[in-house]
């Protein structure tokens, strides 16, 4: 490692790839192994793991396995034992922090483009780690390890690998048995990412278990960091296109698409219709609710949803006599939530969900495991579901610029004062008559990295929401 830096340039590099919830930039120009050395050195100093095991993950992209080597590195000298598990999903790399009880890393930049990488940081048992509680510190840590290198400790770690894919699936499998499910057909995007790692170990043979009773038709299951085909963003409808052709020229029963390191799943029906997260999360929701009423019948049963998934959520969680738990946008707020309240499953709009079995994560093929399970059991076809779980009417997210967020939103509240409920749990929630039959919601809430404003619209009518969002669009596009 070069410590040739001064501080202010270490505080530089440093302040350009530490976001809120973790460390990402272009590799070479803004992340290279000079800071996931240093990163890691000062990860171990933050979670007290001298002496202790911390657990690293990598993704496919090119960069990936010698940044999580040179973490392993300043880990190790700061006195970590470190198990590399190689090649995972992000889910997976969960999945062993908390099976292990180690902090853990995942070096991956998600859905973001080719040139980009990044590390995914958690305490022992996945707890997620924010700028509040713990990356600011080990950013500041790490700044003092770029100027002045790496001192190892009196006892330096040992550095091993070890295979943990067998144990994931066996993990799943047992979660949402499969075995004796009804034969389907169905079509898998993995868009060159982890989905094509962890989709042949899960749902077939690839990891020594016996294949499950599924027709898989693969989609870009190569291995490739570059992204040939598409980005691996499914929230992107355009990068559902290939899939939803697919579905429909192969007479599936549904299709799957995962973003970039797997932790996020979403659904296409059999017609090619993408399925809306939200009538995911109401799916999931109630076949959480079932598993645990089977197993503790009196069992008190609480669910997260974002404020922005569909009122369908509410009514699904409500109907199965759990306690709904409505919480902010974002992965930091629905890991804590789903800690500090024991809620057994939390859905957000966005295709994250988390689930109490997984240590509080998120994980995109459990969520996919319980799709497919419906599918198989009720009968009905993916697109009956989906007509069953999504019966309002969307927006979709919709993002605006603006110059003052602030003057936009207060705006768009004294337009739509009159008759409403408003509250400020993220951003401003305004909604007209949300507990009846005919309602309507609208959801603004500022970005925390860019002078946008996101909007989302719900109504029990088409002509409603497309009224009440033109309107609101109007307001903040002025």
């Amino acid at each position: 490692m070069s410590t040739s830096y001064t501080r202010t340039e270490a505080e530089e590099k440093l302040r350009k790839v530490f976001k809120a919830y973790d460390v990402r930039g272009l590799v070479g120009e803004q992340l290279d192994a000079d800071i996931a050395l240093a990163v890691g050195a000062a990860f171990v100093d933050e979670v007290g793991a001298k002496g202790k095991t911390v657990v690293i993950g990598y993704d496919m992209r090119d960069s990936s396995p010698a940044f999580a080597n040179a973490f392993a590195q300043g880990a190790s000298k700061r006195g970590a034992n470190i198990t590399i598990m190689g090649l995972c999903s992000t889910d997976a790399n969960y999945f062993a922090s908390g099976l292990m009880d180690s902090d853990a890393a995942m070096f991956t930049a998600s859905h973001n483009p080719a040139a980009y990488n990044g590390i995914k940081m958690s305490r022992k048992g996945a707890k997620s780690m924010s700028s509040e509680t713990g990356l600011e510190s080990i950013r500041e840590r790490a700044v003092a390890y770029m100027v002045d290198g790496v001192e190892p400790t009196d006892k330096v770690g040992s550095i091993q690998e070890e295979d943990l894919l067998v144990k994931y699936v066996e993990y799943l499998r047992k979660l949402v048995p499969l075995e004796n499910a009804r034969r389907l057909k169905i079509v898998i995007d993995a868009a060159n990412g982890m989905g094509g790692f962890i989709s042949p170990a899960v749902l077939g043979n690839k990891a020594g278990f016996k294949e499950l009773p599924f027709e898989i038709v693969p989609m870009y299951f190569e291995l490739d960091g570059n992204f040939p085909n598409h980005e691996a963003n499914p929230l992107d409808v355009e990068n559902l296109a290939d899939l939803r052709r697919k579905v429909v020229e192969e007479k599936a029963d549904l299709g799957l698409a995962f973003d970039g390191d797997a932790d996020r799943c979403f659904v296409v029906d059999n017609n090619g219709e993408p399925v809306p997260a939200s009538a995911v999360a109401a799916i999931v929701a109630k076949r959480e609710i079932e598993r645990v009423r089977s197993e503790e019948p009196k069992k008190d049963i609480s669910v997260l949803h974002s404020l922005t998934c569909s009122k369908k959520v509410l009514e699904t969680i409500l109907e199965h006599n759990a306690n709904p738990i409505r919480i902010r946008v974002g992965h930091s707020f629905a890991k804590d939530e789903m800690a500090k309240t024991g809620a057994i499953f939390g859905g957000e709009h966005s295709g994250h969900f988390y689930f109490q079995k997984l240590w509080g994560a998120d994980s995109g093929m459990l969520a996919a495991l319980h799709v497919i399970a419906e599918v198989s059991s009720s009968g009905k076809t993916m697109s009956e579901l989906a007509d069953d779980y999504d019966p309002y009417f969307s927006s979709g997210e919709i993002n605006s610029k603006v110059t003052d967020a602030k003057k936009s939103t207060a705006a768009v509240i004294e337009s739509f004062s009159e008759n409403t409920e408003i509250d400020y749990l993220d951003g401003v929630f305004i909604s007209h008559n949300y507990n009846g039959k005919d309602f309507w919601w609208i959801s603004l809430r500022s970005s925390n990295t860019e002078p946008l404003l996101r909007l989302n619209v719900e109504s029990s009518s088409l002509e409603k929401m497309e009224e009440i969002r033109d309107e609101v669009l109007s307001i903040i596009r002025k």
